[in-house]
C-alpha cells in the first residue's frame, strides 16, 4: 500500500518566532546568535532577508556582520521556541496520530489514513500550511511524499510558505537531478567520498554500482542507496510512542579557557547537577559516564567509563567525571570547551542494588533531598537551590544546561 508522508519544516524558525515579539524589526535582517563575550557568538538562525545578504547558520558573528552591517541580533529565548513548537504540532495532531518531530522545528505526520476526512496529501499540506500560517504568524514548507526522506527533501526544494510534491511516479524526474548532498544524510565527508568516485546527482548514487558504494561507505552506502532509489521503508511514530533513551549529556563551550583540573571541575560540576536532574525527570540511573574535551586548538578526545552503582545523583557523576578527565588529560593546551554524558541507562524503580558495607539509609536520604531540591527548583527557579562550588567563579557557572539548551533534531534511526 503506497503512503502520504509530509515533512513540515517551520521557515527561519528562530528568528521568525523573535520576529513576532518585535514586529519593528520584521522588515531589518535578523538573527538569532549567541553572546560573543561568552565565546558563544555563532548564527542559530537568519531571517529571510539576512539570508539573501548572504548570512549562513553557524559562521561567526563577525562574518555575518560583514555581510550585512545593519544586522540586528537578538539573543536566542528557547522557551518561545518550544511553546510555538508545541503550538504547531497540536494542529499537525488534528490531521492524524502519526507525528514524529526531528528537532524542534520539524515534523513528519502519516496521513495515509486521513484521505477520507481531509483529501489528498497536498489538500492537507496546503490547510496546515494555511492554519499555521494564519493561527500562529509563521511560516512552513510542506514535502509532499511516499516516504519520510523525499518528504524531507521536498520541504527544501521550495521555500518559504509552499508545498512540493514528490510522487513515486515522478520522483526520479525530481529527485534524480539534484546535487547529492540534498539527501538526508549526506555530509561533508560523505560527500567528498562520493565526489571523489564522480558520484556528484542524486541521480548518480541511485544508479552507482552497490559494491562500490559499500567498499567506499560501507554499510552507510547501502542505506544512502536505498534512499536515493526511493526504498525507505521506515515509519512515522505515533503520537505518545517513544524511543528508549540511551544517553543525557550536556556541554559548554567556556567564556574562558580553562587551564586547571579546579575550572574543569567547576563546570562539571554545573553539568552533572543539570544531568542528574534530567535523570530524575525520566525515573533513570546512568551506570556510566562519557566526558568530551576540546582543547583551545580545537583538537578533540573523549572517554568514557562505568560507574561502580547506578546513579541519578550530581556527586556521584561528578566524582567519576573528575576521575575519568584526571586519568587520561595532562594539559598539553587549555580547554575551550567540555561536555559530559550519562550512559547505560537503568530504570530507577526496577534497579535497586543494595550493599552491606555501605550507609543504604544515607544513600536514600541523598536521593530524598534531591528530588526535593527538583521540586524547589521548579517553583522557585534554577537559582533558588545552587552548590557552594558555584560561587567560587560566577563566570564559568553562571549557566543552566537543563533549560538553556538548544535543541538538535533526533536521529533518524531509532
Amino acid at each position: 500500500m503506497s503512503r502520504t508522508i509530509l515533512h513540515i519544516d517551520m521557515n527561519n524558525f528562530y528568528a521568525s518566532v523573535e520576529c513576532l515579539y518585535r514586529p519593528e524589526i520584521r522588515h531589518l535582517p535578523v538573527a538569532v546568535a549567541g553572546d560573543p563575550a561568552n565565546r558563544h557568538g555563532i548564527i542559530l538562525a537568519k531571517n529571510m532577508l539576512a539570508k539573501k545578504l548572504g548570512v549562513k547558520t553557524g559562521e561567526a558573528l563577525w562574518q555575518a556582520q560583514l555581510k550585512a552591517p545593519n544586522l540586528v541580533t537578538v539573543p536566542p529565548d528557547f522557551r518561545k521556541y518550544l511553546k510555538f513548537s508545541r503550538l504547531a504540532r497540536k494542529i499537525l495532531y488534528d490531521y492524524t496520530d502519526q507525528v514524529e518531530p526531528f528537532g524542534i522545528d520539524e515534523n513528519w505526520i502519516d496521513v495515509s489514513g486521513s484521505a477520507a476526512l481531509f483529501g489528498d496529501g497536498s489538500s492537507i499540506a496546503n490547510s496546515i500550511r494555511l492554519r499555521i500560517r494564519e493561527e500562529l504568524g509563521i511560516t512552513v514548507s510542506i514535502g509532499v511524499s511516499f516516504n519520510k526522506v523525499f518528504a524531507k527533501l521536498g520541504s527544501d526544494l521550495k521555500k518559504p510558505d509552499a508545498v512540493t510534491l514528490i510522487p513515486k511516479d515522478r520522483y526520479k524526474d525530481i529527485i534524480w537531478p539534484l546535487p547529492v548532498e540534498d539527501l538526508l544524510y549526506v555530509g561533508r565527508s560523505t560527500l567528498k567520498k562520493l565526489h571523489n568516485i564522480g558520484v556528484m546527482t542524486i541521480g548518480n548514487l541511485a544508479t552507482c554500482d552497490t559494491e562500490v558504494l559499500h567498499s567506499v561507505l560501507g554499510k552507510w552506502g547501502d542505506v544512502l542507496w536505498l534512499f536515493a532509489n526511493g526504498r525507505d521503508t521506515s515509519p512515522v511514530r505515533k503520537l505518545n510512542e517513544s524511543s528508549a533513551v540511551k544517553s543525557i549529556g550536556n556541554g559548554t563551550t567556556c567564556p574562558r579557557d580553562l587551564t586547571d583540573n579546579e575550572d574543569v571541575r567547576l563546570v562539571f560540576t554545573v553539568l552533572a547537577e543539570s544531568i542528574a536532574a534530567r535523570l530524575r525527570d525520566y525515573g533513570l540511573k546512568a551506570t556510566g559516564i562519557q566526558i568530551h574535551v576540546r582543547d583551545n586548538m580545537l583538537q578533540s578526545c573523549s572517554r568514557q567509563k562505568k560507574i561502580t552503582k547506578a546513579t541519578y545523583l550530581s556527586d556521584d557523576i561528578l566524582k567519576a567525571a573528575m576521575e575519568l578527565f584526571i586519568g587520561f588529560y595532562t594539559w598539553p593546551r587549555p580547554i575551550r570547551s567540555i561536555s559530559l554524558r550519562a550512559v547505560d541507562m537503568v530504570t530507577e524503580k526496577d534497579y535497586v542494588e543494595l550493599s552491606l558495607f555501605e550507609d543504604n539509609e544515607k544513600l536514600l536520604a541523598q536521593e530524598n533531598l534531591a528530588h526535593t531540591i527538583d521540586c524547589l527548583r521548579r517553583r522557585f527557579g534554577h537559582a533558588a537551590v545552587i552548590k557552594a562550588s558555584y560561587l567560587l567563579d560566577n563566570k564559568l557557572t553562571g549557566f543552566n544546561p537543563k533549560e538553556d539548551h538548544t535543541i538538535h533534531p533526533v536521529s533518524f534511526f531509532r
